[in-house]
């Protein structure tokens, strides 16, 4: 027995070098086919992203390889007439080669809209984006007709006038706001369609897209919002905030919306924008104030598809500000790592009043350092504390000027920026430093981590050649913050990390 399992391995060798030998041309193809199939996986990605097959070169394939399977191919002749072009070279009278440039297809909108709101009796606002090169090097413009639903009106037409907000910041796409006045519209609610005739104004393609952007329904306006502002007023304060983007700090923007909701009072509220930074903990942290009313987020993410500056802000201001235009007494632009600031013998509401005649005031910027802490209350405490408590060393270095943030009174301004409006009836008052001011703490917001990094217990200190003050002027109202959340929405966010 022992024999005959020796002998069983040979056996087996020979049967397998015979099936081999027996199959040795079908095993040359698999294996040519398999060589194929990996040069192509190879080549593959070195192949030109324009390379493609069109329906007809499958045709032809099938057809040529494939003679058992019948396909009917119908061609059909095309009579096609070259266009003349203009590209050629010419040589002008001086010798100098002319040379031209034409365009084809569209790189970009003419218009993309993102909202349009009713400005009173008969005015409308359009807010949206456009082709930035088309306003730089055309002559684009904008036509508004009124179409009334009853079909006894006639439609009514005004040239709308155009209002680039972004002070030439724009990328691909600029900011644009349209305002449409008409000298005569009928105040019968009986609704209608807003339309705009946007033309590009190219001298060599002067296309023009008419755009519906508003549709009212009969008695779904409300005039006297309009003829008597002051009764309809819902609020005392509204916040714009600019667009939210990058992995936000759930923290500082709970001590942020916390602070805020007690400096402004019960009779304000905060509109912020998603460009994709309130992620599922910041939202958590703003849950709370969203079910009370206090906070509302308009998610906007969308319009990154358009390229312009800083994820659209100037579109996004400008569509808070006729949104919410006739609904506020005051409106705030600042960023959600600034901390607005009156003196302890004064309210909001007694700075407000002081400031009534203006129809915008501009606020005078406290730098705060974001990387250095303060460790008066020793360092196991300081970490426990929240941000704006322990980041209190202010920047003294004297500089030009700083940036200012703004407050307006809405239905006085027809359009808006970052720092402040430049579209208003009335004056702007740019000295309110006495009254208030704002604290900066440049970059807080976008730490998810822990930001005392260099603690210090001095008055002064000098970090990297630039001189600080101790500033524990926000940082003192940190215990009343505190218990004001507690008191409004209870202990929901005292898990809250960084």
């Amino acid at each position: 027995m022992a024999k005959e399992r020796d002998h069983h391995p040979n056996k087996d060798k020979k049967l397998l070098v015979g099936v081999i030998w027996n199959f040795s041309t079908e095993l040359k193809l698999i294996f040519m086919a398999l060589l194929v199939i990996f040069t192509l996986a190879t080549l593959l990605p070195f192949i030109p992203s324009s390379f493609s097959l069109s329906a007809s070169d499958f045709r032809f394939c099938i057809s040529r390889f494939s003679p058992a399977v019948p396909v009917n191919i119908t061609s059909t002749a095309v009579n096609v007439t070259p266009e003349k072009t203009s590209t050629e070279p010419v040589v002008l009278d001086n010798g100098v080669i002319k040379r031209t440039f034409t365009g084809h297809g569209s790189a970009a909108y003419n218009f993309v809209t993102m909202s349009a709101y009713r400005g009173g009796v008969n005015s409308f606002a359009v807010i949206g984006l456009s082709s930035k090169p088309l306003h730089v090097y055309g002559h684009p413009s904008y036509r508004c007709e009124w179409v009334p639903l009853d079909p006894t009106q006639d439609p009514v037409s005004t040239t709308g006038l155009k209002i680039l907000t972004d002070w030439g910041y724009g990328r691909i796409y600029t900011t644009v706001v349209v305002n449409c006045t008409f000298p005569t519209i009928s105040a019968v609610n009986s609704g209608g369609s807003l339309i705009l005739h946007a033309t590009t104004g190219d001298p060599s393609l002067n296309l023009t897209d008419s755009i519906p952007v508003l549709t009212e329904s009969p008695n779904s306006v409300d005039f006297d919002l309009y003829t008597s502002p002051e009764k309809k007023k819902k609020y005392d304060y509204l916040y714009c905030g600019s667009s939210l983007y990058g992995n936000l700090s759930p923290q500082r923007v709970r001590e942020w919306i916390a602070y805020h909701a007690r400096f402004f009072g019960d009779r304000s509220h905060f509109v912020l924008h998603d460009a994709g930074g309130i992620h599922g903990d910041v939202f958590e942290v703003l849950r709370p104030w969203i079910e009370l009313g206090r906070v509302t987020v308009h998610d906007i993410r969308d319009q990154e598809r358009f390229d312009g500056y800083y994820h659209n802000q100037f579109m996004v201001v400008n569509d808070c500000l006729h949104r919410y235009r006739f609904k506020a007494k005051w409106m705030f632009f600042f960023d959600v790592d600034e901390f607005m600031y009156v003196p302890e013998k004064e309210t909001i509401k007694s700075v407000m009043e002081s400031l009534e005649e203006y129809s915008q005031f501009t606020i005078e910027q406290m730098p705060m350092s974001s990387r250095i802490c303060y460790s008066g209350d020793g360092p196991a405490r300081t970490y426990r504390k929240w941000g704006f408590e322990k980041m209190a060393y202010r920047d003294v270095k004297k500089v030009p000027r700083r940036d200012r943030k703004y407050a307006v009174q809405p239905q006085n301004v027809f359009a808006t920026g970052v720092h402040m409006s430049q579209n208003l009836q009335g004056k702007t008052y740019h000295k309110a430093e006495s009254k208030i001011r704002y604290f900066h703490y440049h970059g807080s917001i976008s730490q998810r981590r822990e930001p005392c990094r260099h603690l210090f217990n001095d008055s002064r200190v000098v970090f990297e050649n630039n001189p600080y003050v101790l500033d524990t002027t926000i940082r003192d109202v940190g215990l009343a913050v505190k218990m004001f959340e507690m008191r409004t929405i209870g202990d929901r966010l005292l898990r809250t990390r960084q």
